[in-house]
């Protein structure tokens, strides 16, 4: 079965992704605000009413700061793991309480031709997951790979991606800017730490690691604006793929990029 995958921005500012097969479509992550979510789903050509779910990575704001506004004029499912749910039900009205579904950490759950599996992910929020997606039908089976949030690639992570044919995955900061530049230095150790976001050398190395499994394409998402720049992390990321035959591109902060 034919698949799309459109990341729809993806940054410090707002991430959110789309993810259609047949006439399943279901959102990752609602980052920015309800009009700009909205307008980038139509500009997919994906209309905000024909989404199946939400799966959210996590409860940060640049992850779910639409939700609200978004989900009291197109009601669907939000599947979410327990401790991030518990984290955004303390702060939602009614409307939005009955539509979020917590799940545990590791859970599956099935949309119509699409099935996520959550693996943990090393992240400073309640609870952070990664998927590990399938696309069945019409006698054929596709897995993806998504995570966005990570300090460290851990033996779940690689478990959860390895294999996948497309992935999209973290590329957040290089080191020397990041530890050079404006942000204070309690923010850097954070970003830097195992809990925080990985650096385009640790995307790099992995990387290659995945493209040994099967990878045949890569999106890398969650560039930070401040502390990274679209040709440092494919320039890092290709070198470390040199002599394969993935396709690499970078995420746009406020623009739709396909994978």
């Amino acid at each position: 079965m034919n698949y799309s995958l459109k990341v729809l921005y993806s940054g410090s500012k707002g991430n959110a992704a789309v993810l259609q097969a047949g006439d399943t479509a279901v959102l990752i992550d609602a980052g920015r605000s309800a009009k700009i979510l909205t307008a980038a789903l139509e500009k997919a050509g994906i209309s905000p009413d024909s989404l199946k779910a939400i799966f959210l990575t996590h409860e940060h704001h640049d992850h779910t700061a639409a939700l609200d506004v978004f989900l009291k004029h197109h009601p669907v499912p939000v599947h979410v793991a327990g401790a991030s749910a518990d984290k955004l039900l303390s702060k939602a009205d009614d409307a939005v309480r009955a539509l979020v579904v917590p799940h545990p950490p590791l859970f599956c759950e099935t949309v119509g031709a699409l099935t996520f599996s959550s693996f943990c992910t090393s992240h400073d929020s309640a609870e952070s997951v990664g998927f590990r997606i399938t696309v069945s039908g019409e006698g054929e089976e596709h897995l993806l790979g998504y995570a966005t949030d990570l300090g460290v690639v851990t033996p779940a992570v690689e478990e959860g991606l390895c294999g996948c044919e497309a992935v999209v995955l973290e590329c957040n900061h290089d080191e020397e800017m990041l530890m050079t530049g404006p942000y204070p230095y309690d923010l850097k150790r954070r970003i830097a730490s195992r809990r925080g976001h990985l650096s385009n050398a640790d995307c790099a190395v992995f990387s290659a690691r995945l493209a040994a499994g099967g990878m045949q394409r890569l999106l890398l998402a969650h560039l930070s604006e401040t502390n990274n720049l679209p040709e440092l992390a494919l320039g890092e990321v290709s070198a470390a793929l040199a002599g394969t035959a993935v396709r690499v591109a970078a995420a746009s902060p406020t623009d739709i990029t396909e994978l």
